[in-house]
């Protein structure tokens, strides 16, 4: 998809569509009014005659609009005035994308960034139009011997700003909502791959094409050197498996060499089939998705380099599967973290945080001035926040702040939960320092107590995407979340 911006009238617009804004009880949008004007009223006549209403979501194609310089104009259902917010804005512009893309329209001038969404500028407005549009028209079909092309895809979209001013604007936002598109393309694209294919290897082998495309530093651990580093607690879930493990570690040195960086840490477990606690057979296809975490990394790698961003980031992912074998971890076995720490084994399911807690202590190292693990962590998560909002806790408030408003600038929301002292009790063992799960109250709470365990010597702040990563049912794949929120937490720490 190619993107530009430009300032104009939307009848003086040379293209194969226009896309306008149409408000309920067809009222119409200052780009609509502006054709319908120039029209002798054809829209208006249109509308009247009940072809539609401006429900959200609703389209209408007219063809050979009477003195335009397009070929067609696309009417977009805006839904209540009043209510225009985020959630309407994003599927206004969803539903033009994929009319747009059903009706062989290759190119288009979208007029929606023009209509007012309350408490949103103009660069939220173009930055997440282009994040939708990438969305909208993303398919993952590399796998099929057959593909499934769209009849004349779109490919160029022009985003209209009200104001020659505004240019400069539009055109930072588009920018940067494309790197986060393109990230969150490559956290898609990794994760929808089955098991068989994105192994350790290969997510390390990907890291290593993407440090090269965009010069930055990178290091892969292998098996000898975590037993080097006393990462017992990584090594015994990778025990079960065939598939050597590997530890990615990234370093993308843009801002001063004295700058302490900010590290994300990215749960890698290619295929989680959980181990001797055997998951059930139901859907456990999916937990080829229990490495969005490491995608997310990378995703938001790729879209920081592509930017240019002013700022020192690191990125470690502990990357492994988790099978049943004759080798793999058993209930009750008791193992030594890499911070000395002990560990009593109580569900092999419980994994990912047997491998991130080895890679927040190798964390350390780097004197971070922040650190931020990002996991599907336990189904609790799921029960607790749904689909729509990603898990947040943390040791430190104004890190969580950060994060949150983060989320809230991209529509990739969080939710912060407690990370009480009390809930620390559950994780009690009578033969080791910890156990590796608390009991089914507060799942998600006690899972981020016991990652807390081996933070205490940075800010630290734990995601858990469980319900977000990636979407089952007809709608099955990878979400690409929560790249939008990573990238936009980064840009804000390198605005100071």
């Amino acid at each position: 998809m190619e993107f530009s911006i430009k300032s104009g009238s939307p009848e003086k617009q040379r293209t194969a569509c226009v896309v306008v804004g149409i408000f309920e009880h067809r009222k119409l949008s200052l780009a609509a009014d502006l054709m319908d004007r120039i029209s002798n009223f054809y829209i208006s006549d249109i509308l009247r005659r009940g072809d539609m209403d401006g429900k959200l979501g609703s389209t209408l194609l007219l063809h050979n609009v009477a003195n335009t310089l397009c070929d067609r104009v696309l009417l977009v259902g805006l839904g209540k005035e009043r209510e225009f917010k985020d959630k309407e804005y994003r599927e206004a512009v969803a539903a033009a994308v994929k009319t747009l893309n059903d009706t062989g329209a290759t190119e288009a001038a979208l007029y929606l960034t023009e209509v007012p969404v309350k408490k949103r500028e103009l660069a939220w407005k173009v930055e997440q139009a282009v994040i939708v549009t990438m969305e909208s028209v993303y398919r993952f079909d590399r796998l099929k011997s057959k593909q499934d092309e769209p009849r004349r895809p779109l490919r160029k979209m022009v985003l209209s700003v009200p104001r020659r001013n505004e240019l400069a604007i539009g055109e930072i936002a588009m920018q940067q909502g494309l790197a986060i598109a393109q990230g969150m393309n490559l956290a898609k694209d990794l994760a929808n791959l089955p098991g068989n294919i994105c192994t350790p290897a290969y997510i390390a082998g990907q890291a290593q094409e993407l440090a090269k495309a965009h010069e930055f530093k990178i290091e892969v651990l292998e098996q000898q050197q975590l037993e080097e580093l006393k990462m017992g607690s990584f090594l015994s879930v990778a025990k079960g498996s065939r598939q050597p493990p590997k530890l990615i570690v990234m370093q993308y040195a843009g801002g001063k060499k004295e700058q302490k960086p900010v590290v994300l840490v990215g749960k890698g477990i290619t295929f989680d089939a959980g181990g001797i606690s055997l998951k059930p057979p139901a859907e456990m296809d999916e937990m080829k998705y229990d490495m969005c975490g490491a995608a997310s990394v990378l995703g938001a790698f790729k879209a920081i380099a592509q930017m240019k961003l002013p700022l020192n980031v690191v990125g470690i992912i502990p990357a492994c599967e988790n099978l049943p074998d004759g080798n793999a971890n058993k209930p009750g076995d008791v193992v030594t973290s890499m911070s000395g720490q002990t560990i009593e084994i109580l569900n092999t399911d419980a994994e990912g945080r047997l491998i991130l807690c080895d890679a927040l202590t190798y964390a350390a190292r780097f004197e971070p001035a922040a650190v931020v693990d990002i996991a599907t962590l336990t189904g609790a998560c799921v029960i607790a926040l749904g689909h729509q909002a990603s898990g947040l806790l943390a040791n430190h408030d104004a890190l969580a702040r950060e994060l949150l408003h983060a989320g809230e600038d991209t529509y990739d929301r969080a939710w912060q939960l407690p990370l009480w002292d009390e809930y620390q009790e559950q994780l009690k063992s009578n033969f080791a320092d910890i156990a590796n799960i608390g009991g089914r109250p507060a799942g998600t709470v006690t899972a981020a107590c016991f990652l807390s365990r081996f933070t205490k010597e940075y800010d630290w702040a734990h995601l858990d995407i469980a319900g977000t990563a990636w979407k089952s049912g007809k709608e099955k794949g990878a979400t690409g979340r929560p790249v939008p929120l990573l990238v936009h937490f980064l840009v804000n720490r390198a605005a100071g």
